[in-house]
């Protein structure tokens, strides 16, 4: 008989509804149920795609003898990370503290009142490597809450007042003043040290797509030149879209490399790492192209934001225009049992490639591709990638064959799970990537497909107040509120589309987002917080400006409330992002790796940004020929505005206003904090003028 976890929308909680634990959704009523009960509470938070959060799901929650354990003596809480990143965010932190790392499934045992005292991540069914097996831990916490009551009160207790007492403000420079020369120097420097000469990307294994660091590091390059930066950035973009973390057959990136060679991946693919990765092979490109004479790189760097995109649009993008968060790391293995197995979609070996493609191009293939008798991978199975000694230059058609045949066989395949909610942010992410791809490369259907995923974002996600809910399924809007990487990233998203489409009806929608991070995320110090003043109180209101997966909220809040500014001219949202910026201030030299975006955004800050009228009748080529100047500027943190004299994106944008043609032609402005200097009419004076 399913469980309460039946009448979820997420497709994880969905995932336990049929386990016999008695599981129940975040709620008042699951901890006033403990009260009532006089037990613990065991929360478990894990998302969709997690491989591991599988394992013990079959391992533990799918046994009855642990379920009947877990009835008897707990109250069971399953919480979605990805719908709930508030509550991951808090007990996360708890668990860190204790143990010195995390991760998912995150295992946590907490009092009626919500107070962690207990914790862990994944606990295999008997004990393994020195863990415990869960049924024991189980027991110990059950005989802990009986014998010893006082004492976990007290562990709780202390554990509360330890992450109420935390607080960053003491970090905040006095001033609040943004990074400036000197500090963004020495995050370059913190990164040449930690930087994988060898086989790019920062650190040893597990290597995850520094997305965020390698934006910082071109909008650097772009300010000083610095060579030492854009080859950071060209060595680690290379060795990922070689590597078997990249989908050499359908395109898109997996979620990490296991290995620091990247050529082992986690299989599960997110949303926000392929919109931030095709946003940033798009930036390479844009760097690299040297007024339109490809070379090596460029081509690669198109390549990979094309196929990327592409992925996103044919994999991820739902009925309703918006885009799923996930691809799973499991699949079925095709053998009839029903064994799922990581990666199983994804890989080959050389008998598979000669069913398919026959003995010659098989041979061909597998050298292509790096595919061996011994394997890559598990089993004697291998990932495919790009191995330096060939790289199909020289035999393109044949590549193109190959590549479309096998595509054709894998899509026979049992495919991975997807999980189909719509988050909020991953979506503003996703059309900021789109946007700017289908205006680099003159595909007018990505820029579509970002305009149908805001105009959803708008529709659902959005309430009369201009309120963001979190995430949607099949076009219904969930119950949880928007966090503030969601209105970040949304308005950062519409203020792109806004640029690529000249439409300025998207300003105004991020305005809105803007103004609410303004009187419900922002402290009176200019720090940000991640939930809103009138979100749901927990144990600790999260508040992190460090990098994970996605850029924070905090300085993508900062970004965006940045480039709004730049459009508007509105001083209170300058402020505002100068005061967010501190942060960066204070950590960027110390921890640049995680606060790679606030570094960006810091030489957007630094830049200006410069601010970009184009002005002149939409069906004129020499409108067009300025706006694609104007968007192919590498000057961090470029906004652009584009319309005609006298519209209403004329009357309604500041930028744009009182910006007369030229002599009857269309022509651009290029400005810092609205002062201007003379307009051109001349694409190449303009491109010269944004170079950086």
């Amino acid at each position: 008989m399913p469980n309460r976890l039946a009448h979820e929308t997420s497709p994880y909680l969905l995932q336990h509804a049929d386990n016999p634990v008695d599981w129940w959704p975040w709620s008042p009523a699951a901890f006033e149920e403990a009260r009532r009960r006089g037990v613990p509470v065991l929360l478990s938070v894990g998302y969709s795609s997690c491989h591991w959060c599988h394992v013990m799901a079959h391992e533990s929650f799918e046994d009855p003898d642990t379920a009947a354990l877990l009835n008897d003596h707990f109250v069971a809480v399953k919480v979605d990370r990805e719908e709930r990143p508030d509550v991951d965010a808090v007990y996360m932190e708890a668990v860190q503290a204790a143990t010195g790392q995390g991760g998912w499934p995150m295992t946590v045992f907490l009092t009626p009142d919500a107070a962690p005292f207990y914790f862990g991540t994944y606990f295999p069914p008997e004990p393994r490597h020195g863990m415990p097996s869960f049924g024991q831990v189980l027991e110990g916490v059950r005989s802990a809450w009986a014998d010893r009551r006082d004492e976990v009160g007290e562990v709780a207790g202390r554990i509360v007042d330890d992450l109420a007492g935390r607080s960053l403000t003491a970090a905040l420079p006095a001033d609040h003043r943004p990074p400036g020369p000197e500090e963004l120097h020495t995050a370059l420097m913190g990164l040449t040290r930690e930087f994988d000469a060898v086989h790019g990307g920062f650190g040893g294994a597990p290597k995850f797509p520094p997305a965020m660091v390698l934006e910082f590091l071109l909008c650097h390059h772009a300010r000083t030149g610095s060579a030492a930066a854009l080859e950071m950035v060209q060595a680690t973009c290379t060795a990922m879209a070689r590597g078997g973390i990249y989908d050499q057959l359908g395109g898109g990136f997996a979620r990490y490399a296991v290995d620091a060679t990247w050529t082992v991946p986690h299989f599960e693919k997110m949303l926000y790492d392929n919109a931030l990765l095709c946003r940033l092979y798009a930036h390479l490109w844009r760097t690299t192209a040297r007024g339109g004479a490809a070379d090596e790189l460029s081509d690669l760097a198109r390549r990979v934001a094309l196929e990327t995109a592409d992925f996103m649009v044919r994999e991820l993008r739902t009925e309703q225009g918006g885009f799923a968060s996930a691809l799973d790391a499991d699949s079925d293995d095709g053998s009839g049992s029903g064994r799922h197995v990581e990666g199983a979609y994804y890989v080959w070996t050389p008998d598979r490639l000669r069913d398919v493609l026959g003995e010659k191009d098989a041979e061909f293939a597998a050298a292509h591709f790096g595919v061996t008798e011994e394997g890559t991978f598990e089993e004697g199975a291998s990932v495919l990638q790009l191995p330096d000694a060939a790289d199909g230059r020289s035999d393109a058609e044949r590549v193109a064959s190959v590549r479309q045949r096998l595509l054709a066989a894998r899509a026979q395949r049992p495919r991975p799970g997807r999980d189909d909610k719509v988050v909020a942010s991953w979506n503003g992410l996703a059309i900021a990537a789109l946007a700017e791809t289908g205006a680099y490369f003159d595909r007018p259907d990505l820029i579509q497909a970002a305009t149908d995923a805001a105009d959803l974002l708008v529709r659902v996600h959005m309430d009369w107040q201009a309120r963001l809910h979190r995430t949607s399924r099949d076009g219904v809007a969930g119950a949880n509120s928007g966090v503030l990487e969601d209105y970040a990233n949304v308005a950062e998203g519409f203020l792109a589309l806004a640029s690529v489409t000249g439409e300025g009806v998207w300003v105004e929608f991020a305005g809105f987002f803007l103004d609410t991070v303004l009187v419900q995320f922002t402290a009176e110090d200019g720090a940000l917080y991640d939930t809103a003043a009138d979100a749901e109180t927990l144990i600790r209101r999260p508040q992190d400006p460090t990098d994970s997966a996605s850029p924070s909220g905090w300085t993508a809040a900062a970004g965006a409330l940045l480039s709004y500014a730049a459009l508007t001219g509105s001083a209170l949202h300058r402020d505002a992002a100068e005061a967010a910026l501190g942060i960066v201030t204070a950590l960027g030299g110390r921890a640049p790796r995680f606060i790679g975006w606030g570094l960006a955004v810091g030489e957007a800050a630094l830049a200006g940004p410069r601010e970009v009228a184009v002005v002149g009748p939409a069906d004129d080529p020499a409108t067009a020929a300025l706006h694609r100047a104007a968007l192919l500027g590498t000057a961090p943190g470029t906004v652009v505005a584009l319309g005609a004299p006298g519209s209403d994106d004329a009357e309604e944008l500041p930028l744009l206003k009182d910006r007369p043609l030229v002599d009857g032609r269309p022509a651009a402005y290029v400005c810092r904090h609205f002062t201007c200097e003379r307009p051109t009419t001349d694409p190449e004076e303009l491109a010269e003028r944004l170079r950086g």
